[in-house]
């Protein structure tokens, strides 16, 4: 995507006052890079990368590039493992995120006549205030119910009769499998689903729609760029709009780092234009996505990106074929009898690497032909021979967050 003129000299600006702070983390990065020579989108390309590892290291407070006065939250990555990320945001940044999330509902024809039931988890995680605030800026009810206690949160969908659900797909298709058990369809008013925190495939998008009665919308953000809200689908299902005025996207090749041209698959790096508490240059998401080019549909001129493939930390390598969560759903995505629910387990066993691909099945579906048409697929299409295990619907787990669903023993 070419960096408008506009993008340029708002990130000339931010250079320069970042450079002029009495120490922190990105008064050291900068040190040797001259603002005024950022003339050029190659120009910018000259910028180190920012990565999550840094953001570890400059725990608690290191990244802030405000006064500690204009801080007014703080947020924090949802990884369970290591040093957590803290993002610290000011007035104007919490406010910034309404408006980019009010833009996300408005992308859905949500409306201040919806009632927005909202399931992602509150406190330092972005996901449930940020669905909230965005829901009080466009005027909506909001139905602040947070995640768990299933029968709550029927319950609550029907007396209060919510119009929008947000959640992750896997508490979306959990949901949906507990309203259609219970035999309460006919008593729930929902109409769009806002989807996010993790990928999906097209399986887990159509049962979830189907089972549901819903449009869906695909939502997109991550803490390190305010949260949820930054990017958002449209009615015509053709990628996630993003909002340009306030953040920057390239896309690299992850192996050299370059860029790539537009339409080519690659990580997504994210430079954000107006934040202030934690503004990021060049940030690696680890996100795997491809610019779309050409006008949408929709009419919307903010640019958009693909849904995203999965991340560039989420593949494996099993005897020497790397795999990525986005491959296996393709294969299982196109054959008959199979459900959109899938767990791998990889072991090293009598010294060779073993896959074990456990998917959900119809009852109806014969089980030795399915296991035989998903191990064929998957050398075809994937190059790796595995061991196929069919499950009935509902055996794997169901989770009120994200779902893990690869398992690797061999360390």
């Amino acid at each position: 995507m070419e960096m408008k003129k506009e993008q340029l000299d708002i990130i000339r600006d931010l250079l320069k006052r970042l450079k002029k702070l009495d120490g922190g983390f990105y008064a050291e990065k900068l040190r040797d890079f001259d603002a005024d020579s950022l003339k050029t989108a190659k120009d910018f390309e000259r910028l180190p990368f920012t990565n999550k590892e840094e953001l570890r290291d400059a725990y608690p407070l290191g990244i802030a590039a405000v006064p500690e006065k204009e801080i007014v939250r703080i947020h924090s990555s949802s990884g369970t493992t290591g040093t957590p990320i803290i993002i610290p945001y000011t007035k104007k940044d919490v406010d910034d995120w309404a408006l980019m999330f009010k833009r996300c509902y408005e992308m859905a024809h949500i409306t201040d006549m919806d009632r927005i039931h909202v399931t992602p988890g509150y406190g330092l995680w972005t996901a449930g205030i940020g669905f909230q605030l965005g829901a009080e800026l466009l005027g909506s009810m909001v139905i602040p119910m947070g995640p768990g206690n299933t029968d709550k949160q029927i319950k609550m969908m029907m007396d209060l009769q919510s119009t929008v659900l947000c959640a992750t797909s896997s508490y979306a298709l959990l949901l949906a499998e507990e309203i259609e058990k219970r035999g309460v369809k006919s008593k729930i008013h929902l109409t769009k689903g806002v989807i996010g925190s993790e990928r999906w495939g097209d399986k887990m998008r159509r049962r979830i729609a189907n089972e549901l009665g819903v449009e869906l919308y695909d939502i997109y953000g991550l803490t390190e760029i305010y949260g949820p809200g930054i990017g958002m689908s449209c009615a015509h299902e053709c990628g996630m709009h993003y909002w340009d005025d306030y953040l920057y996207f390239e896309i690299i090749d992850p192996k050299t780092g370059e860029t790539v041209p537009d339409g080519m698959a690659g990580e997504l790096v994210i430079t954000t234009l107006r934040k202030e508490g934690a503004p990021l240059i060049r940030y690696r998401t680890h996100d795997l996505t491809r610019i779309i080019t050409g006008a949408c549909a929709c009419g919307s001129e903010f640019p958009r990106i693909d849904t995203l493939v999965g991340r560039t930390d989420d593949m494996v390598k099993v005897k020497g074929v790397n795999i990525y969560p986005g491959q296996i759903e393709d294969v299982l995505r196109g054959i008959d009898g199979v459900s959109s629910e899938y767990q791998v387990m990889i072991d090293h066993l009598n010294g060779k690497d073993i896959m074990t691909l456990f998917f959900e099945t119809r009852q109806d579906a014969a089980l030795k032909t399915v296991e035989n048409d998903v191990k064929h697929t998957f050398k075809t299409q994937v190059g790796l021979s595995i061991v196929p295990k069919g499950v009935a619907i509902g055996e794997l787990p169901r989770s009120e967050k994200k779902t893990k669903r690869i398992f690797d023993n061999r360390y």
